[in-house]
């Protein structure tokens, strides 16, 4: 992974400003320049466009009681649109128009799921599952983090240690 993103950080500005070179000398160099601005400023717009819908999605899903799975991806992939949309050069913004568009952001996240969904999980490490019906805790209301810490829901006393002496998260006095 290391030798990837070695590779693109070394390949990428220079296929950017051989790119910006060859559009500067079709179109002239302040045209050049005036377009990856435009394009910019463009992109931010519909940046912000895209991620104050998939708020409104996020918001609606959660409200309904189900995990805005496809929504909290597309959320990464608009971010990820917007950092490369606000570097310079045509081609950054290319990927960023990508990640920015609906149809090709789908296509993306099919992608991005397929490659990583092995490496997700969703219960791990001992943490508890969480879901509509599933406290994540024990037969008694009890939570067992994956730092040997619990906690009970029920009456808010925790176990920080191995002496099993609770510490009371009541009012003092």
């Amino acid at each position: 992974m290391f030798r990837i993103l070695a590779l693109l950080f070394l390949v990428v500005p220079i296929a950017e400003i051989y790119i910006i070179i060859q559009v500067g000398a079709a179109v002239g160099g302040w045209n050049a320049i005036a377009l990856m601005v435009l394009v910019s400023i463009i992109g931010a717009w519909m940046v912000r466009r895209e991620g104050l819908s998939l708020i409104g999605r996020i918001q609606s899903q959660l409200n309904t009681g189900s995990l805005p799975t496809k929504e909290l991806v597309d959320g990464l992939l608009v971010v990820m649109a917007g950092a490369l949309l606000l570097t310079p050069g045509f081609l950054t913004d290319a990927f960023g128009l990508l990640c920015l568009f609906p149809p090709t952001r789908v296509i993306l996240r099919t992608v991005l799921v397929a490659r990583f969904a092995n490496k997700v999980q969703v219960a791990g490490a001992g943490f508890g599952t969480f879901g509509p019906g599933n406290s994540g805790g024990d037969a008694n209301g009890v939570f067992r983090g994956g730092f040997g810490e619990v906690v009970d829901v029920g009456e808010a006393t925790i176990y920080p240690d191995d002496d099993d002496d609770p510490i009371e998260l009541g009012p003092s006095g």
